[in-house]
């Protein structure tokens, strides 16, 4: 634990972003490489967010969390890459003490959201095929944006304790962050007072998420393995089970990474660590569920050609 220092504290007002120790050389490379990530999510979102909008055909539970999904990778992205990218091509990589604690908290907000959103996708999929005959009460548009908005309340009360905790701690003189955003991990390691407090909550509060939510969605998975197991053709379980391969692929993605990050006592020891798997989630994972999402469902495709049909073709 950190001992307290004496009560001489100098205010910190903006924090120092270390981001890669690398060359000046590899640093423009990693603009070029962070910068088309970003527009490769932007471009791969919003076309998610368009087509599932814009096609009548997709006006159904699945897509609406689809849509909702692709807005929060969109989201939590946006916060962070922007200034990633802007300063590597700074020499005063730097972010005010305000900017830091807005970043610090609609990250939090946005991560969490996503996370609960993940496991109301699992529920519908449970629902669409263990309850075929009641999905429409059971995933009413009501019930989809409720499911929906307690996610993003859930998101906002983890931001608001974890912001709240965070930024009561005192940084003295260091304001150095050995990170390419306001991570938590990194906030708690600067800080000059004792951290115990923030690294328990820290804990709790992420295994709470991610264990209760994958709880959630394992227990919709054992149900709907045991639908299918019961239809008697292989082209029918398939063909059933199809629909759940997007977003089994999409949770295994985000929830190993997150859980890796946060939800395990040694998750503040590696900085190094911490920025590597930090990319994975903040910039790749936005980035491959729209892929995931386009390239595995033959609905979306076929409404993407309807309407590249639509708005082309016919000029």
């Amino acid at each position: 634990m950190k001992s307290e220092l004496n009560t001489n504290y100098s205010e910190v007002t903006e924090f120092i972003l270390l981001e890669f120790r690398t060359s000046q050389q590899l640093q423009i490379l990693l603009f070029l490489l962070f910068l088309v990530i970003y527009m490769v999510i932007v471009a791969g979102n919003v076309s998610i967010i368009t087509v599932i909008t814009m096609d009548s055909k997709l006006q159904t539970p699945m897509y609406f969390f689809l849509k909702n999904l692709s807005y929060l990778d969109l989201c939590y992205a946006t916060v962070i890459a922007p200034k990633t990218i802007a300063n590597f091509l700074s020499n005063e990589k730097k972010i005010s003490y305000n900017g830091c604690a807005a970043q610090f908290f609609f990250f939090a907000l946005f991560v969490t959201a996503e996370c609960f959103l993940l496991a109301a996708m699992a529920l519908d999929r449970f629902s669409a095929i263990c309850c075929p005959l009641l999905y429409p009460v059971h995933m009413s548009h009501k019930v989809c944006v409720q499911l929906v908005a307690g996610s993003y309340i859930c998101g906002c009360i983890n931001a608001i304790v974890q912001t709240s905790f965070t930024f009561s701690l005192r940084f003295c003189q260091e304001n150095r962050l050995d990170h390419f955003f306001c991570d938590v991990q990194a906030l708690i390691k600067i800080s000059c007072v004792d951290t115990f407090v923030n690294e328990i909550v820290l804990l709790i509060l992420s295994a709470f998420i991610v264990i209760s939510t994958t709880i959630a969605i394992l227990f919709s998975y054992v149900y709907i393995l045991s639908s299918v197991l019961k239809i008697p053709s292989i082209q029918g379980r398939s063909k059933t089970f199809s629909t759940c391969g997007s977003h089994i692929a999409a949770v295994s993605l985000f929830y190993g990474t997150v859980f890796f990050t946060y939800a395990q006592p040694g998750a503040i020891s590696s900085p190094e660590q911490s920025k590597i798997v930090a990319v994975f989630y903040t910039l790749i994972i936005p980035m491959l569920n729209p892929l995931i999402y386009s390239l595995r469902n033959r609905d979306v495709k076929d409404a993407m050609k309807r309407i590249f049909c639509e708005k082309w073709c016919f000029q």
